[in-house]
C-alpha cells in the first residue's frame, strides 16, 4: 500500500523535491510580461530559448475557477500551487463543453444549443489568471470527440432533430459511436455552431485581467478538439471532410489570433485508423503547428490491468514503438511533438488512492526517459502532459462513479471510474513528475 500523507506532509515533501530540482520554491510568484510560445522547425521557442516542459492534464480548471456552487477557487489555488511546486509548467484544460442529451456529459456545460454559460467562461478567465501568477501555460481544447464533455455528438444533436448515440451503448457497439460522430465534419450547420464557439472564446477578453486572450502569453496553444478521429473504421471515413475541418478550423483560429499556436489534439496513429498517411496529412496542414500523441496501453489492450505483472512488458515494447513512430512523423514534417496524454492504472486496476502505483510508476519512467533522450538528442519532443491530475479530490461514492452534482472533480472525467488513471496527492508518481521537471530544467536552453 502507498502511504497517504496529509496535506502539510505532502507539501513539505514537494518542497524538498523543488529545492533539489532548482525549481522556484514560490508557487505564487508573479510571471510578469512573458513572450508567446512560437514554433521554429522542430522546436518550440520562447524568444531565443528552447521551450520544453513537464505538464499535466487538468480538464476541470475552469469549473474550479467558476464563482458558482460547482466552483472552488480555494481548491484551484491549492492544486496550482502543488503542481507549480512539482515543476509543472503546462496544463491542458477544457475550454468548451456542449450541454445536451448524452448520459455521461459533464454539467453544466459552457454552452447549450441557444445559450452561453458566462459564469463558466469567467471560471476559465479566473483559472488562466491564476496560472499566469505561477508561470504555467495553457493548451485550450475547443470541443471533444468523446461524450464526456458533450462534443461533436452534441453539436450534431443540436442540428439533426435531437438524434444521438451514447458511447458504450450495448445497442450500438463500437464503432457505431465514432462513425456517427464523424458526420460532424461534413455537417455545415454543426460546424457553423462550432466556428461560432471558436470566435467566442478566441476573441474573448479576460474578465479578471482585462487582457484579450489573443494578447495573453499564458495561452500556449489552441486545440481543435480532444482526440478528433476521422471515423471509427475506414468504411465510414470521409477523409476530405475531415482534412477540410482541420484546415478550415485552424485557418479560422489563425485569422483571429496571430500570436498563438494551433494543434489538432489527435491521439496519433490510434486516432488515424492506424494509418501513417492520415497522421502526416492532418498534421502537415500548414496552420497546424505541432503534432500530438496519446498513449493508453490499458485502453488499447496492450496490457491487462488485472494482470499487469504478466502483460506490462508487452505494453512497454508497444509504447516504445509508438513513441518512435511519432518521433519519425514529426521529423518528416519538421514539427515539434508533444506526448500530451498518457495514462496507466493503479496496481490491479484499483481506483483506491491507498493502493500502490508500482506499474504506473514504471510506465511513467518509460515515457519520461524516452522524452528526455529525444530532447537531449535535439529531437522533436518538446513536452509531456500526463493524464491527469486528481490532486486532493477523492471519489464521493463507494462505487467510484461520478454523479451529476458531484464537486470533487478529478482528472478521470465523469464517464470513467473516479481514480482510474489520475495522480493523487500522496502518490509516489508525484516524485517522478518532479524529477522529470528537474531533468528538463537542466537541459540547455539554446538550440
Amino acid at each position: 500500500m502507498t502511504k497517504v500523507m496529509d496535506r502539510r506532509g505532502f507539501m513539505s515533501a514537494v518542497g524538498l523535491l523543488v529545492g533539489a530540482a532548482g525549481v522556484p520554491a514560490s508557487a505564487a510568484r508573479q510571471a510578469g510580461e512573458r513572450a508567446f510560445v512560437r514554433r521554429d522547425g522542430m522546436r518550440l521557442m520562447i524568444g531565443d530559448e528552447v521551450y520544453r516542459f513537464a505538464g499535466a492534464n487538468m480538464w476541470y480548471a475552469a469549473y474550479l475557477g467558476a464563482d458558482a456552487p460547482y466552483g472552488d477557487r480555494a481548491r484551484l489555488a491549492r492544486e496550482l500551487d502543488t503542481l507549480a511546486a512539482m515543476g509543472v509548467t503546462n496544463l491542458r484544460i477544457l475550454a468548451s463543453a456542449e450541454e445536451g442529451p448524452l448520459h455521461n456529459s459533464i454539467k453544466p456545460g459552457f454552452r447549450t444549443a441557444t445559450t452561453i454559460n458566462q459564469t463558466l467562461l469567467a471560471g476559465l478567465d479566473y483559472a488562466l489568471s491564476e496560472m499566469a501568477k505561477r508561470n504555467i501555460r495553457a493548451v485550450l481544447y475547443l470541443t471533444n470527440f468523446w461524450e464526456w464533455s458533450g462534443g461533436m455528438m452534441t453539436y450534431l444533436s443540436y442540428v439533426n432533430g435531437g438524434a444521438f448515440i451514447n458511447a458504450n451503448d450495448p445497442a450500438h457497439p463500437w464503432p457505431a459511436f465514432a462513425n456517427f460522430n464523424a458526420q460532424f465534419y461534413g455537417n455545415a450547420r454543426a460546424k457553423a455552431m462550432y466556428d461560432d464557439w471558436i470566435r467566442t472564446v478566441v476573441s474573448r477578453t479576460n474578465s479578471v485581467t482585462g487582457k484579450p486572450y489573443t494578447a495573453d502569453p499564458t495561452i500556449m496553444a489552441w486545440q481543435l478538439s480532444n482526440e478528433p478521429r476521422p471515423a471509427g473504421d475506414a468504411a465510414h471515413a470521409h477523409l476530405d471532410q475531415f482534412y477540410g475541418w482541420v484546415r478550415d478550423s485552424a485557418k479560422l483560429i489563425k485569422s483571429l489570433d496571430a500570436n498563438h499556436l494551433v494543434c489538432t489534439g489527435s491521439e496519433g496513429l490510434k486516432g488515424a485508423l492506424e494509418q501513417p498517411g492520415i497522421v502526416l496529412a492532418e498534421h502537415g496542414i500548414p496552420e497546424i503547428d505541432y503534432l500530438t500523441a496519446h498513449i493508453w496501453p490499458n485502453n488499447w489492450d496492450w496490457v491487462k490491468q488485472t494482470d499487469l505483472t504478466n502483460t506490462y512488458k508487452r505494453g512497454e515494447t508497444l509504447t516504445q514503438n509508438y513513441i518512435a513512430k511519432h518521433v519519425g512523423f514529426a521529423r518528416q514534417l519538421d514539427k515539434p511533438l508533444i506526448i500530451e496524454e498518457f495514462g496507466y492504472p493503479r496496481d490491479a486496476g484499483s481506483n483506491d488512492p491507498k493502493v500502490a502505483t508500482t506499474f504506473k510508476d514504471r510506465f511513467y519512467k518509460l515515457i519520461y526517459a524516452a522524452a528526455l533522450r529525444d530532447m537531449q538528442a535535439g529531437g522533436p519532443i518538446a513536452g509531456t502532459n500526463f493524464w491527469a491530475w486528481n490532486g486532493e479530490a477523492r471519489a464521493q461514492h463507494a462505487d467510484y462513479r461520478f454523479r451529476d452534482g458531484d464537486g470533487q472533480y478529478m482528472g478521470d472525467p465523469p464517464h470513467e471510474p473516479q481514480g482510474w488513471y489520475g495522480i493523487f496527492t500522496g502518490d509516489t508518481t508525484v516524485r517522478l513528475v518532479a524529477d522529470h521537471a528537474k531533468a528538463i530544467a537542466r537541459l540547455p536552453k539554446t538550440r
